[in-house]
């Protein structure tokens, strides 16, 4: 017997390729129902390179199907987050958040540190599971996994390996590659005390900036801003901020001017295409090698967990997870593509009509936007 009290032996196997917060979700799931699994990272250890990540409340509900008590650790390490609205970058509010009705439709929205999460999770995943320092090479629909001079077969692969992934190329070689959405994005936590925020979204024109409280008097930051793909700040991402920033309203300038140029995150945005099925043989995508999307919804890793919930609830049923998964997960895309392109609008009189509209739609035309999204109660 092992820790979860299944016996070892006469076991099904499955083999998760990435070491994510979702890749790690599917592992706690399958282990706790029977499974023998092995966690494939690439990196030489298990960590998470991020900053802030706001877990909605259907994210909240796929970790307590999950494992048990799951969700309480997680709640345990984070803060309410929902609160404020959107801004126009010199400060008038273009719309506000009823913290109270989107909590009583859909139930509180927390912020915590990814570096945090990803250790609630490592430590339900049995040591033995987790493999490091492991390139998968090559992944066929049989559940055969290639890597370095070995071969294995599982009775279920998981591709949770992230926009580029390899499981994805392997055995899906005519899904079209990540595409660039128009835009790149900053993140870094403000270490310095800037005490009372209580976050929201500023908009202006082709650029936005929004903050959100953590524990400990820190502040998650991020940023976007209209650029062409692969383009690098010549001055450093600090001067780059400070330039676009810099004189938005208060407390921008301060959260910018907190950044230091080690911790500022910057990466170009990306969603993926529509893949035609998440599962082919014995083999299922999760995650970003499913539906990479851009992050204008606070869903990406909400839908990792849902993915994750819904794929230990029927991992002998891969068309069943595929028929649960794809359409909402490509609908969300989506909506997310959408809410970016208003948001990142670079056109002037677009701006300006957008800044004057915006504070006369009624609050809940944004609670009836947000229901198909967080109004999930898990698999069927």
């Amino acid at each position: 017997m092992d820790r979860y009290g299944v016996a070892v032996t006469n076991r099904k196997t499955a083999i998760v390729v990435g070491g994510g917060i979702g890749g790690l979700a599917a592992a706690i799931g399958l282990t706790g129902r029977g499974w023998q699994v092995r966690v494939f990272e690439r990196a030489p250890e298990f960590t998470e390179i991020g900053a802030g990540i706001s877990l909605w409340s259907n994210a909240l509900r796929a970790i307590d199907l999950i494992a048990d008590g799951l969700a309480d650790e997680v709640r345990a390490h984070g803060d309410v987050e929902l609160q404020g609205g959107i801004q126009a970058s010199n400060g008038r509010w273009l719309s506000r958040i009823d913290v109270g009705e989107v909590t009583r439709r859909f139930g509180p929205v927390i912020m915590l540190h990814r570096a945090d999460l990803l250790r609630i999770l490592l430590d339900r995943v049995p040591d033995h599971a987790l493999v490091p320092g492991v390139e998968i090479t090559h992944v066929d629909p049989d559940g055969t996994v290639a890597y370095s001079d070995k071969e294995e077969r599982a009775d279920l692969v998981i591709g949770a390996d992230g926009l580029r992934s390899t499981v994805r190329r392997s055995v899906w070689p005519d899904a079209r590659p990540p595409r660039y959405a128009g835009y790149t994005g900053w993140r870094w936590i403000a270490t310095s005390d800037h005490g009372g925020h209580t976050g929201g979204e500023s908009w202006g024109v082709g650029a936005r900036f929004g903050h959100a409280p953590l524990r400990g008097g820190r502040i998650y930051c991020y940023a976007t801003a209209n650029m062409s793909e692969g383009v690098a700040a010549a001055g450093g991402e600090v001067a780059e901020l400070r330039n676009r920033f810099g004189e938005w309203h208060d407390p921008i300038p301060d959260l910018v001017g907190a950044a230091t140029e080690s911790e500022v995150l910057r990466h170009d945005l990306y969603e993926l295409p529509d893949v035609a099925s998440f599962a082919r043989g014995k083999v299922a995508l999760l995650g970003d090698a499913a539906h990479a999307m851009t992050p204008n919804l606070g869903q990406g890793a909400c839908q990792a967990l849902e993915d994750a919930a819904t794929l230990a609830h029927m991992p002998d049923d891969l068309a069943r997870y595929d028929r649960e998964r794809r359409r909402r997960t490509q609908d969300i895309v989506k909506r997310s593509r959408q809410m970016g392109a208003i948001g990142q609008w670079s056109w002037r009189p677009a701006v300006a009509l957008r800044d004057t509209l915006m504070p006369f739609v009624p609050g809940n035309v944004g609670l009836r936007m947000l229901d198909p999204v967080l109004a999930w109660a898990g698999p069927a």
